[in-house]
This record gives structure tokens, sequence and C-alpha cells, in this order.
């Protein structure tokens, strides 16, 4: 009897601790470096990575640099390359952070909530604190985050004539979305 009253609880526990992380493995990260000058610069990754763990606050993001798709070809090319996303000797970017004031977001119910979320940008092995404003919109089980942010290529090594030239904004605008179940 004993063994059936601890193995229940377990099962209970651990329930318990999986429902607390949400999880995507199809979150979508916009990229939009375009200028006045050139308006291919965009690029969308339909198939990041997402977490997140409603107890902590701690939000995890992973994207693979390849999946980042272009209407131009080329311009995947030299997003690519070395003097970009390096994607063969960096193949990923990650952001770990965590919801500065997660008491402000009532996971049990549904609702909109502002927050931001402070963590680490890594790009290509360049890891860069950043504050990044964002929503979260609960609905029931389900969870929508959404943010929108620019960083400064040049603070994660990217440099170049694109760069030099006004063909590619040297401050991209970002745009994730993740529906966490």
């Amino acid at each position: 009897m004993k063994r059936i009253f601890l193995l229940s609880m377990l099962v209970l526990v651990s329930a318990a601790l999986f429902a607390q992380r949400k999880t995507t493995t199809s979150a979508v990260i916009a990229f939009d470096a375009s200028t006045s000058i050139d308006n291919l610069p965009k690029a969308e990754n339909k198939t990041a990575i997402a977490a997140l763990d409603t107890k902590t606050g701690l939000v995890q993001v992973e994207a693979a640099v390849k999946n980042f798709a272009f209407a131009n070809p080329r311009i995947q090319d030299h997003f690519n390359n070395a003097s970009w996303m390096n994607s063969d000797a960096f193949p990923k970017f990650t952001f770990n952070g965590k919801i500065d004031d997660l008491s402000k977001v009532n996971f049990g119910k549904d609702g909109t909530y502002a927050i931001s979320v402070t963590g680490d940008l890594t790009i290509k092995g360049v890891a860069k604190p950043l504050t990044v404003p964002g929503t979260i919109v609960i609905r029931g089980d389900i969870i929508d985050a959404s943010a929108e942010f620019s960083i400064k290529l040049p603070d994660y090594n990217m440099t170049g004539g694109s760069f030099d030239s006004g063909k590619v904004s040297k401050e991209p605008k970002i745009t994730v979305t993740a529906e966490l179940k």
C-alpha cells in the first residue's frame, strides 16, 4: 500500500513539475535588417525552440542560423558567411533569461500581460546582456509570448561592406513569437 501511495505521489509531483515548463519547437523569429537602400535583408526562422518555466520565469530560445530563410538566395548566402553569422562555426544562437517581475503574470488566469525579460543573447559566440520588452497572453493552458527588439550587429562581430554601404541595417529589428504548450 505504501508503494502505491509513494508511486502515486511521485507521478503527481512529476506532472506538476512538467506542467510548469511550457515549450515549442516552432517559435518564429523574424529578422529585418532592411534599409531605405535595400528592402531585401529580411528573414524568418519558423523552427526555433523556446521554453518558459512558469514557476521561475526562466526563458530560453534557441535557433539554428541556417534555418533563417530569405527571399533572395544571395542574401541568405551572405547571412551565413563568415562576416555575418558564420553559421558553419556558430550554428545556433541562444537567449537565456528570466522574466523581470514574474509576480505581474498570473499563469492561472486568462489575460494579456506586459513583461520584460533580462538575459544573455549569444550570437557568434559573443554573449551580451539584453533586456527585452514583451507580451504574454494566457489562453487556458496555452501561452502566447512575443517580443520585439533591436541589436547592434557590430557588438556581435558582424561587419562588412553591406553594413558600411547602408544596404544592411547595423541595428536590425528582431521579432519573436511563440505559442507555448
